[in-house]
């Protein structure tokens, strides 16, 4: 349970300290795909919803783009996506193994690297 804590406690001011960007970035996929809603005609719920399955690079094809511009915003609104996804990843994967690297034993992790190592 300890870990836990600590890994939640780290987690916490990691997202705090990267908040800003997560948040623009978060803004940026909002106005991007607000923008191809209004190319597109689309109601503003679906163009919520197409930017975010866009931008996590799920693609449902349920709702698609069918202009040029839409299409090329499309394009962006991924890449948005995948640094956003991959911000949120590689600040769960760093604050998992500093929480690991608190609560460890150092033997342990000596007996593990010797293990391997033969």
């Amino acid at each position: 349970m300890e870990f836990t804590l600590t890994f939640l406690k780290l987690f916490a001011i990691s997202i705090y300290l990267i908040g800003p960007l997560l948040i623009f970035l978060g803004g940026l996929i909002v106005a991007l795909g607000q923008i191809v809603t209004h190319i597109e005609k689309w109601t503003k719920f679906d163009g919520l919803y197409w930017s975010f399955v866009t931008a996590t690079t799920l693609g449902y094809g349920d709702i698609r783009p069918l202009q040029k511009m839409s299409k090329a915003l499309s394009i962006l609104i991924a890449i948005v996506g995948v640094m956003f996804t991959g911000l949120i990843i590689s600040t769960t994967l760093y604050t998992a193994e500093s929480a690991l690297k608190k609560h460890i034993d150092p033997s342990v992790i000596e007996r593990i690297q010797d293990g391997l190592a033969s």
